[in-house]
């Protein structure tokens, strides 16, 4: 504990905001730097700005929310533990409280292209608590008394756990409080749909051709299906993130933390977010590997095929109004066109296609930044928390879109479904075990060479009406099996 930092100053009540213009100096262990006199960060953001001015990717908010948890239980910690005076730890845990709520975001301006190991934001996240601490203390802001960014915010820490830390923290809340739950209510919705149309018989497709009959609700309860396969796969992976990296330090020793220190911020970080947070059981691997996040970002990317897949039936599904298949009527959100009059296009759809095209490109980078971890430590975290939070986010948001304003709003085409029942060829499947295949693919080239009906073609290769009334029941093909008995010929 820094000296003279146990007296306890007096607290002021003032609120968020520094009234001040120019610039004022800050310093680090390379020298004086000068930074906005109206902002809180310190030296070593400075440094980060003017050395990594790297496009328009800004470290998410959600990554200092989730720092907010991780300094606040560290302060907690320490406070309890007697190495920091109450004053100071009820101070931090304050200010911690503001960067949780989303009041001090302006002042997180770094760019996810920065140092590997998430030092920068570690130390701004350090510098603005600091600081804001300082001001509350009624010290002058930059002096780094009463409170220090190092050896108080940052006590028993390192970048190289709080970081890990952190992304865990982050991505768990995204993927549980908004990606899961958004597929969810979309796989509700394609369900509602599956069990409305479950009457509703239709032509299948294989191969892009005729095939046999389903019902529209067995076709819609694949995707129901697909998606449940798919939740499942995101919720398994996202809970591997629950172990913390807290309390390894600077290697995963432990070095300058108490004994038990990861454990105990492990449990205030859970009791704060009433998620089942725990430390992670071996700190050697939390800290040189971001293998959970690599998983993590690969039950997104799975989802996001499963997603397209669907997305790519229903705007097929839809496509027309009178050259397309025309099954499905879409809504219609807004113009589809700024030359062609009354033209509607299947824009959730292909929003949905773009959004799982993001997400599975992004999975290539996170893949590579998870392998280029050396030794002991992952320096490509912040690549990997930047994709995951954003994938997480767009497909999120895109699921809600697509449910909302095309899957609820989606109509049966059903004078479309009747005709293709009626011109259907491949229904002939059901007449094969009965007549023998040869037999019925003769009846099939000649419905089509024709251009008849199937029973047209089947009654004029000598099968009965009564057969083929009997065996060729759209509805009854859709439950399977096998429709009359084998060997009966069923000619005049």
């Amino acid at each position: 504990m820094a000296e003279g930092s146990d007296a306890a100053p007096e607290i002021l009540d003032l609120p968020i905001g520094l009234d001040a213009t120019g610039t004022r100096a800050e310093f680090d262990s390379l020298g004086q730097v000068e930074v906005p006199a109206d902002r809180y960060w310190g030296a070593q953001t400075q440094r980060s700005l003017e050395h990594f001015s790297v496009g328009h990717d800004r470290m998410p908010a959600e990554v200092y929310h989730a720092y907010g948890y991780v300094k606040k239980a560290a302060a907690l910690v320490n406070t309890r533990s007697g190495r920091m005076p109450p004053w100071m730890g009820q101070l931090i845990q304050r200010a911690c409280d503001e960067i949780i709520r989303g009041e001090l975001d302006s002042e997180f301006p770094l760019h996810v292209f920065q140092t590997g190991s998430g030092t920068h934001s570690n130390m701004n996240v350090n510098e603005v608590i600091a600081n804001r601490c300082i001001q509350l203390a009624g010290g002058t802001l930059g002096s780094q008394q009463p409170v220090h960014p190092n050896d108080h915010v940052n006590m028993a820490q390192s970048s190289n756990d709080t970081f890990p830390t952190a992304m865990h923290i982050a991505a768990y809340t995204m993927a549980t409080g908004r990606t899961i739950p958004a597929l969810r209510r979309l796989r509700d919705a394609i369900a509602r749909n599956a069990e409305k149309w479950a009457g509703i018989v239709k032509i299948g497709r294989t191969h892009l051709q005729d095939a046999t009959p389903l019902t529209v609700g067995q076709e819609w309860s694949g995707y129901a299906g697909a998606l449940d396969d798919a939740i499942a796969e995101v919720e398994h992976v996202t809970h591997g993130l629950l172990p913390l990296a807290m309390g390894g330090t600077a290697v995963g020793t432990g070095l300058n933390a108490p004994e038990g220190f990861g454990d105990e911020v492990a449990a205030e970080i859970a009791a704060m977010t009433g998620d089942p947070y725990v430390t992670a059981g071996n700190k050697f691997t939390a800290q040189a590997t971001l293998d959970r996040m690599v998983r993590a970002h690969g039950g997104l990317k799975a989802a996001a095929v499963t997603l397209y897949k669907i997305a790519n039936d229903l705007r097929w599904l839809g496509s027309g109004p009178r050259t397309g298949l025309g099954e499905l009527i879409l809504p219609s959100n807004e113009p589809g066109s700024s030359i062609m009059p009354g033209k509607v296009n299947p824009t959730q759809a292909e929003a949905m296609l773009m959004v799982a095209i993001q997400i599975i490109a992004s999975d290539v980078a996170v893949t590579m930044g998870g392998a280029e971890g050396n030794f002991e430590l992952n320096a490509f975290r912040p690549i990997v928390i930047s994709n995951y939070l954003h994938s997480a986010l767009i497909m999120a948001d895109m699921c809600d879109h697509l449910r909302e304003f095309m899957i609820e709003g989606t109509q049966l085409n059903e004078v479309t479904l009747t005709a293709n029942i009626e011109r259907s060829v491949m229904m002939v499947t059901a007449l094969s075990p009965v007549i023998g295949y040869d037999r019925a693919s003769v009846i099939a080239h000649y419905a089509i060479d024709h251009d008849l009906t199937l029973r047209q073609a089947a009654l004029a290769n000598g099968v009965s009406e009564d057969l083929f009334d009997r065996v060729v029941d759209p509805v009854a093909l859709t439950r399977g099996g096998t429709a009359g008995p084998s060997g009966d010929s069923g000619t005049s």
